[in-house]
């Protein structure tokens, strides 16, 4: 009796053993996604990959981002929880750099990897920031300058003095990293481009507007050409459509050749302005003016179809997302890192359903 005792304890400890065993195998490693929003199309995108990337290496995440890209200390307060829970790894777009320097320096001393995405952690403490994954936002809108300067070269050259030309950049704010590259990427593509395949030269172009989005060689003296840096009161889309319709106010008098729409907010004020884009080509003052837009979404694809637009470019925010968690789950397991560009194409009405560029252009 006994002994029959003993085997079934002996039984039972086995047993428990090994559900513990099992149980302990079947809790994954968490891993914090804590974005710079969630309601922009371009935000589902990025998560999408993210949750991808947790299926395919077996790491649970949480996604989550403030209602706006103003609401730093949401941002902050999501963060902190997340962090409560005690990831193996972190992947951060910080709204604000010097709001989360705490953070930062908590998951250094707890040896907690941290992942930059998109704009990343621009400017964080060296060490704190492992590797990113995000978009090379200053060559991307390089290309923007590009297509457009395709188009408006030949009058860009016929710029006088007493017959200006203006060249309008809308940001959305002046303090994201990735805004940031975008208005200088564009800028200085353009600036180059008017001085190495124009007549013109650097003398003959002002960079004007936002302080934030002027370097200290951009060239400011010039009278034929103005490049305009303009960003909304704030970013809210009433905002954004308020900046807009200024812009367009001004098209006949400032002469404007064209618009280059940082962000999808951007783009969202210039379309609410313009009767989803409609008015760009009905109204004789704006048909002839050249619209580049930057992301995707329903609106812009439809204003880029519609030939409303030039055209668009495209991040590939799925990427973007994906490479967060892989490299985030790599960095946890003691896997080397580094950053990752996650690239970004041109479109327009001819291109953007062929099969390398449709599936970068989300609804």
């Amino acid at each position: 009796m006994k002994k029959t005792l003993v085997v079934l304890l002996a039984l039972v400890v086995l047993a428990s053993v090994s559900v513990f065993a099992q149980a302990m195998q079947e809790t994954k490693p968490y891993i914090a996604v804590v974005s710079k929003g969630e309601q922009h199309d371009f935000w589902q995108q990025v998560k999408l990959g993210a949750n991808a990337a947790a299926a395919a290496y077996g790491v649970d995440i949480t996604f989550e981002g403030p209602p706006s890209e103003s609401d730093v200390q949401i941002q902050v307060e999501m963060l902190n929880n997340a962090m409560a829970k005690k990831p193996v790894a972190i992947a951060l777009a910080a709204l604000n750099t010097s709001s989360v320097l705490d953070q930062l320096q908590q998951a250094m001393n707890q040896k907690i990897p941290v992942i930059g995405f998109d704009s990343g952690v621009p400017e964080a403490p060296a060490g704190s920031i492992w590797a990113n994954a995000s978009t090379n936002n200053y060559a991307a809108a390089g290309m923007a300058a590009e297509k457009m300067f395709e188009v408006i070269k030949g009058k860009i050259e016929a710029a006088t003095i007493a017959r200006p030309v203006k060249i309008v950049v809308m940001n959305q704010d002046a303090s994201g990293e990735s805004l940031l590259s975008r208005g200088k990427g564009f800028r200085d593509t353009m600036v180059k481009l008017i001085d190495e395949k124009t007549a013109l030269s650097k003398s003959d172009i002002s960079v004007i507007g936002n302080t934030a989005y002027i370097a200290a060689d951009s060239p400011r003296t010039g009278r034929k050409v103005i490049i305009e840096m303009i960003v909304p009161a704030s970013a809210a889309m009433t905002d954004a459509t308020n900046a807009a319709q200024a812009v367009l106010n001004k098209v006949t008098s400032d002469n404007i050749l064209g618009i280059f729409c940082s962000n999808e907010a951007t783009v969202k004020g210039l379309l609410a302005a313009t009767n989803d884009g409609a008015t760009l080509k009905t109204n004789a003052a704006f048909k002839n003016m050249v619209v580049i837009g930057y992301d995707a979404g329903a609106a812009q694809k439809n204003a880029v179809r519609n030939q409303y637009f030039l055209g668009s470019i495209t991040q590939d925010p799925y990427q973007i997302g994906y490479k967060a968690v892989e490299l985030s789950y790599k960095a946890y397991k003691g896997e080397p890192v580094s950053d990752v560009d996650t690239g970004a194409k041109f479109y327009n009405y001819q291109n953007m359903d062929d099969a390398d560029i449709k599936g970068l252009i989300y609804d």
